[in-house]
């Protein structure tokens, strides 16, 4: 059976694919969008019903994706007629001695990015309480934050890419892409269906390393973690204070353990609060839990909310999956070799990628379609700076992802 041919193959249908398949498609490229599950499965990155978005980075060539994601965020949203991305202002805290949060008021002054030091009581008096920090310790206020909705911003994607003309198909694993002698790309799935592609992007989340190495013998150091986001019930005749829209922000808390967290939004009078981290796993045999140890946690919203939520253990929980790079920076790049400039590859987004969704779709279509791209430095996301240095990109503060190890016991 002769096999269809496309401008553009898109493998992996979470929020990155199916941004880039909307990106290609509105371009009046001729798109197929694969996904080797349902679409909007939970077995990935892209599920749920709230992710933070915030400019406040420590490395400072994220801001400028973040800034561009918010534009892009809203102009899907005018497309498609439904909101996912929900307004807030952002709030950082951590020790006055963190470097990382050092390096996120740098960042800010670099990127002109405005922002707000304050100490314990200035704090206090911002949020009127709901949140205390130490004496010791420092918060950064910016209106650049927010939330959101992940299995909805997805669809919305998925949606709008249809409208374009692409064509979207799931339940299709795709087990190998060969170079074709003519040039473009032949991608075979499980069931031994083909497909022909002038380009290809890669973009599968925690199965990266998998694909990549059977596909080119490439071993990318991407590893997939499990992790655990967790839902504490606002007490009693606080629910409307910790609520989207009232002034309470999304939020990141640096040191051990780093802790982030949104306003009530998806379950009202939950708050959601969630170590940043996980435990190693391989994405097809998975633990399914039992998840982070909440101790921390436990301590860490106990002293921060002036008791207002109660620290007594999460009312819920849910799994979703981080794809680590050790410096945990992306990977937007050719994938190189006999492929050339017809597979792009993007993956490794660490925990953090979803709210730059519109951006890095922008990226990797540019790097399909055209070979190159404007508004990001890609120096910080080839594959290559694993080649130079094991450890990536060279930071000099803190790691922020927790890698934890599951006891065997």
């Amino acid at each position: 059976m002769e096999s269809s041919t496309f401008d553009v193959i898109v493998i992996g249908a979470g929020v990155m694919g199916s941004s880039t398949a909307y990106q290609t498609s509105k371009r009046g490229q001729k798109t197929l969008l694969l996904e080797q599950y349902d679409f909007l499965h939970h077995r990935g990155s892209s599920h749920g019903e709230s992710r933070t978005i915030r400019a406040t980075y420590p490395e400072d060539y994220y801001t400028q994706l973040v800034l561009e994601s918010y534009a892009l965020w809203e102009k899907a949203e005018s497309e498609i007629g439904y909101k996912v991305y929900f307004k807030a202002h952002q709030f950082d805290m951590g020790p006055s001695d963190c470097k990382s949060l050092r390096a996120v008021i740098a960042s800010c002054l670099k990127n002109s990015l405005p922002h707000r030091a304050l100490n314990s009581n200035q704090v206090a008096h911002q949020f009127s309480g709901r949140i205390r920090i130490p004496d010791d310790w420092v918060g950064v206020y910016s209106e650049k934050g927010g939330v959101i909705k992940p299995s909805k911003a997805v669809s919305m994607f998925q949606t709008l890419a249809l409208k374009n003309g692409a064509v979207l198909k799931d339940n299709i694993e795709v087990r190998d892409i060969k170079r074709e002698a003519n040039g473009g790309v032949l991608v075979t799935t499980a069931t031994g269906e083909t497909f022909r592609g002038k380009k290809c992007v890669v973009t599968v989340g925690a199965w990266t390393k998998k694909l990549v190495k059977k596909v080119c013998g490439v071993e990318l150091p991407i590893q997939p973690l499990e992790t655990t986001v967790s839902y504490w019930r606002i007490k009693d005749g606080h629910v409307s204070d910790y609520a989207i829209g009232s002034g309470f922000p999304s939020f990141a808390s640096y040191g051990d353990p780093y802790v982030y967290g949104t306003p009530s939004l998806e379950y009202p009078g939950l708050l959601k609060v969630g170590v940043h981290g996980g435990f190693p796993c391989d994405p097809d045999k998975r633990p399914w839990g039992p998840g982070i140890s909440i101790e921390a946690m436990k301590e860490w919203i106990g002293k921060r909310f002036s008791g207002r939520v109660d620290p007594s253990g999460p009312v819920s929980t849910q799994l979703c999956m981080y794809s680590m790079t050790p410096d945990e920076d992306f990977v937007l790049d050719f994938l190189g070799g006999e492929f050339g400039k017809d597979v792009v590859l993007g993956g490794g987004f660490s925990g953090h990628g979803f709210k730059m969704a519109p951006a890095v779709g922008r990226v990797l279509a540019d790097l399909a379609l055209t070979g190159e791209t404007e508004g990001v430095d890609l120096k910080y996301f080839r594959i290559g700076r694993f080649v130079e240095n094991p450890k990536g990109n060279v930071k000099d503060y803190e790691e922020q992802v927790n890698l934890f190890i599951r006891s065997l016991i």
